[in-house]
């Protein structure tokens, strides 16, 4: 009888499944549990960037695209970052068209890290990172941020946390789960902690175009002395509602692209065709979506909040992404038991403060890309659970 614990890799057998899963597998049987737990737009990718997708089938562009993606995408992607956020980077040599943003996170922190190397991860943040960094045979240094400093990354927390090991700085901000944000001046302050190091920065900006408030989204990649030491991750997902397209891109200098371009060669060829082409369109015709998707959740956003401080729950204003992270503690459940509790009683899903790392026990993650109705009927649930728990 074969052993599988014997040919099975220890380091990725010992990473844990995700926490959210847990809570998708119980409302399997629910089907009027209202969920506030999955990441995903609620919009159906606009009607022009499918029919994109549509027409390139119906013509048969079917085949491998260049391994580093479509030249005319990489335009596309290069004049969008320009003219959305004032980077600029060499298309041909500082891009790369990747399956999803994800896939630009995994080949950025496998081609840097060698064994025993340390990553800093700030943390409530994304459930991915950790784990990325363990099976990349790096070691994850967590930084737990705190809701006073409405979960931003400080100087001093990250000069605590360097050390002779230190090789990566991820920064995902926009932040999930929190929908904290990082402004030009606290970049800059990042900027100056590690000015005269040579720690990497992997920026995940996939909830760039969400900021609420007047607010701008402000790259690291900006800030001077930062451009040659940052990866930028980035891809079609949140703005575009494009999830299912499994397409992103990673940009930074054209020694590192260059290096990873081969690990994406080897492990994955292309990125989808079809989804290539949407993208094209997306980006030419596409800043009107991101603006009317935009503005409802920001309106989502203001009514969230306001129905979770008018319950009696502590919650920060978010000011990007798309989520709610409001403290639980008063109600004396931990946020495991909280999350569960809710769901059996009340059929509405959230997920545990605890699923993303340190700092995140006594607050609960609620997705507001869903319906204002759905939010409504959730907030009544949310209550009544608390009042009669």
């Amino acid at each position: 009888m074969m052993d599988y614990n014997r040919i099975l890799n220890q380091r990725i057998s010992a990473v844990p499944p995700s926490g959210i899963r847990k809570f998708f597998d119980l409302m399997e049987d629910m089907p009027d549990a209202i969920s506030l737990g999955i990441g995903e737009p609620d919009f159906l990718t606009p009607w022009h960037i499918r029919d994109a997708g549509i027409y390139s089938l119906e013509k048969g562009k079917t085949r491998y695209s260049p391994n580093a993606g479509f030249s005319e995408l990489r335009r596309q992607i290069a004049a969008y970052l320009k003219r959305r956020f004032d980077l600029t980077y060499d298309p041909m040599h500082e891009l790369l068209v990747t399956v999803g943003g994800s896939e630009g996170l995994d080949l950025a922190l496998r081609c840097i890290l060698e064994p025993g190397d340390e990553v800093i991860v700030p943390t409530p943040s994304f459930v991915c990172y950790g784990p990325l960094v363990s099976m990349s045979m790096g070691v994850p240094v967590y930084v737990e941020t705190r809701a006073e400093d409405e979960f931003r990354l400080t100087p001093e927390l990250l000069r605590a946390a360097i050390t002779p090991k230190t090789k990566v700085l991820v920064l995902p901000y926009p932040c999930n789960p929190t929908g904290g944000v990082m402004e030009r001046a606290d970049l800059e302050a990042i900027a100056g902690v590690l000015e005269g190091t040579d720690i990497m920065v992997i920026s995940d900006e996939i909830y760039a175009e969400l900021t609420y408030g007047g607010l701008h989204h402000v790259s690291i990649a900006n800030i001077p002395g930062m451009r040659e030491r940052t990866l930028l991750v980035n891809g079609f997902s949140k703005c575009y509602s494009m999830t299912g397209w499994r397409l992103g891109y990673l940009c930074g200098p054209h020694e590192l692209i260059g290096s990873i371009l081969k690990l994406h060669q080897y492990g994955i060829m292309s990125a989808p065709t079809t989804s290539q082409y949407a993208a094209i369109e997306a980006l030419e015709h596409g800043d009107e979506d991101i603006e009317a998707m935009k503005a409802e959740y920001d309106g989502r956003r203001r009514f969230l909040l306001q129905g979770f401080r008018d319950m009696g729950l502590e919650c920060f204003e978010p000011r990007g992404a798309f989520y709610m992270f409001p403290c639980i503690r008063s109600t004396g459940l931990d946020s495991d038991a909280f999350c569960e509790k809710l769901l059996l009683s009340e059929q509405v899903a959230a997920i545990p403060g605890s699923a993303f790392g340190p700092g995140g026990e006594g607050f609960i993650r609620c997705c507001y890309a869903t319906s204002m109705r759905e939010l409504a009927e959730a907030l009544e649930r949310i209550e009544h659970f608390i009042k009669h728990r």
